[in-house]
């Protein structure tokens, strides 16, 4: 217990050195999982331990916070579960066709490497090479990102500066490609990548695909979304990135299926409840039945929609679509190898 004590005045030490604008003890209690006087009393033993904390008034809470020099080599040194973490990372967006981050994160890997000591550093490249041996990466199915490592710097560039930008963005099909004049909002991190942004004149956020946007120029006009804009909670009203009205959906799966449904997160809002037959309820409220609908297929017979109206009768719109696709180019398959006999 005394062992696990320390950890965590250790782990509140990092946490107030690497926060800026400095903690308050509600926030030092919300980060070490613990009471409000139980986190009075980690907050003095960090400073027994490491000196007086700097205190900043804020205007309505006091603030406190640790230079990060005062902690010392020995408590802000990486250990070889975070470099292979950070070196999974960058491996996992290689395996996700996203270049452009993973070399960001190699680079902030290399930049931690580079100050420690060279004993500390052979010693870690050890632990962390036999640790990645260990684990790998499986070929996920779906589209590739193919965010174009420019273009997202740019894009992140605007956002941070807050600046309006310029690009010009490629259509679907045989549409030509137009030039965008818009207020960058955010980015979306999906199977595809997304940038959230307002056009003049429309009342509605726009989203156009990362891979779709080139030649990206940063203005000197200004232009921030909203305060108070949350690109979070923006994203949270949909199952996916395509925004519509949010609707109370319902889903069954079966005793089969049960097991898995239990560990998947469909939406952050959603509810499970276990069923007498073994089955499990899922709930939640979002727009974009669409995905909703495609996901679903992947479950085949074993999830059942029991809400709303619109998304069964979505799901069977679909369904019949590609019955009949599918029954068409069977029957012209059959009819071409009766026309070649």
């Amino acid at each position: 217990m005394r062992f696990e004590k320390s950890v965590g005045v250790l782990s509140l030490a990092r946490a107030l050195a690497a926060s800026a604008e400095g903690l308050t003890i509600e926030e030092m209690a919300e980060t070490a999982g613990v009471s409000r006087r139980t986190a009075e009393r980690m907050r003095d033993a960090v400073e027994a331990t490491f000196g007086l904390l700097e205190r900043v008034e804020d205007g309505r809470k006091m603030r406190f916070r640790i230079a990060a020099r005062g902690l010392g080599n020995f408590a802000v040194a990486p250990t070889a579960l975070e470099l292979t973490e950070l070196e999974n990372a960058a491996r996992a967006l290689e395996t996700g066709r996203d270049v452009g981050r993973a070399i960001t994160l190699r680079s902030l890997d290399q930049k931690i490497r580079a100050s420690l000591r060279e004993a500390d550093r052979r010693r870690l490249d050890i632990d962390v090479e036999d640790q990645i041996r260990a684990e790998a990466f499986a070929r996920q199915v779906g589209p590739r990102p193919l965010a174009d490592p420019a273009v997202l710097k740019a894009l992140r560039e605007a956002l941070l500066a807050g600046r309006i930008i310029r690009f010009r963005y490629e259509g679907n099909h045989s549409d030509a490609a137009r030039r965008h004049t818009v207020v960058p909002y955010g980015i979306l991190f999906a199977p595809r990548y997304y940038l959230v942004a307002s056009v003049k004149r429309k009342p509605e956020l726009a989203l156009f695909r990362l891979d779709r946007i080139h030649d990206v120029e940063v203005t000197d006009e200004p232009g921030a979304p909203p305060e108070g804009f949350d690109l979070a909670a923006y994203a949270s009203r949909s199952f996916g990135v395509f925004q519509e009205e949010p609707e109370d959906i319902v889903l069954r799966f079966d005793a089969s299926a049960a097991a898995d449904a239990r560990t998947y997160l469909f939406h952050p809002t959603q509810q499970m409840a276990d069923e007498n037959d073994g089955s499990v309820t899922v709930s939640f409220r979002a727009g974009g039945l669409l995905q909703i609908v495609h996901h679903l297929m992947t479950w085949g017979p074993t999830v059942t929609i029991l809400a709303s109206e619109r998304l069964k009768q979505l799901m069977w719109d679909q369904v019949a679509a590609l019955h009949a696709h599918h029954r068409l180019s069977k029957s012209r398959a059959r009819a071409s190898k009766t026309a070649t006999s």
